[in-house]
């Protein structure tokens, strides 16, 4: 990725992390808010302006350039001796998925039956391969970066979907916090390729979500999942009718 494009995005996870809007950006820069977006859309930035924008939040540009130095070098995912390592030990995958979600390690020993000895090893073990740093007073900072995903076809990436299948769907999807939508037509091959490009939308604006949600207190959020899919599929009541 190119450097302008690292810097931006620096720059635009700083102001969700301090719940600035481009609203506020145009006031700064005296523009209007769909100049603002199309700065930022074209990645076309002055370092005047850069650096007003830094200023709104109270920084120095050599500030962002060392969260953005520090997003280089964040993990986006596991190598795959790595994720069969976390299969083989469940407690492990718990640990480093719930510390992915903003659960804090201190919370995860409350709710959850994880000792203290056996929550510094695992702990222990996610810091060796740098998937977060364990500091002092078991204080962690994850090295994932916010675009972190599970391996493509991947040991884990399966195991969810085995348990998907078996367990999401087992649900009539009638109660009040659920929902499901079935949609099915004969369509052509740009249109599914569109449908891939929402879906992965929906999947990034489901997980900026839960970035905000992230400050909430644990008992006022639930662990929720969210299936965005298409494929080419015919049912196959209609389908052993073709000749």
């Amino acid at each position: 990725m190119a450097q302008t494009s690292l810097i931006l995005k620096s720059l635009k996870n700083c102001l969700k992390q301090r719940r600035l809007t481009y609203v506020d950006v145009a006031t700064t820069l005296e523009l209007s808010e769909a100049s603002v977006k199309r700065m930022f859309s074209e990645e076309n930035i002055s370092l005047q302006r850069l650096d007003k924008i830094c200023s709104l939040l109270n920084m120095e540009i050599s500030d962002l350039t060392r969260i953005t130095e520090q997003m280089q070098n964040q993990i986006t995912e596991l190598t795959e001796q790595q994720e069969a390592d976390f299969i083989q030990q469940p407690k492990l995958l718990f640990v480093a998925y719930m510390l992915l979600n903003d659960v804090n390690y201190e919370l995860i020993k409350a709710k959850y039956n994880i000792s203290e000895h056996e929550g510094i090893q695992l702990l222990a073990k996610l810091d060796k391969i740098r998937f977060i740093d364990l500091l002092s007073g078991n204080k962690i900072k994850l090295l994932t970066s916010r675009n972190f995903r599970w391996r493509k076809n991947g040991n884990i990436e399966k195991l969810f979907n085995e348990h998907i299948r078996k367990e999401f769907f087992q649900s009539r999807f009638s109660k009040e916090n659920e929902c499901m939508q079935f949609g099915s037509s004969i369509v052509s091959s740009s249109t599914i390729k569109t449908m891939h490009s929402k879906i992965e939308k929906l999947i990034a604006e489901f997980n900026e979500l839960a970035q905000q949600d992230a400050t909430l207190p644990f008992e006022d959020k639930v662990g929720c999942s969210l299936v965005g899919a298409i494929r080419p599929w015919e049912f196959s009541l209609f389908a052993k009718y073709r000749r």
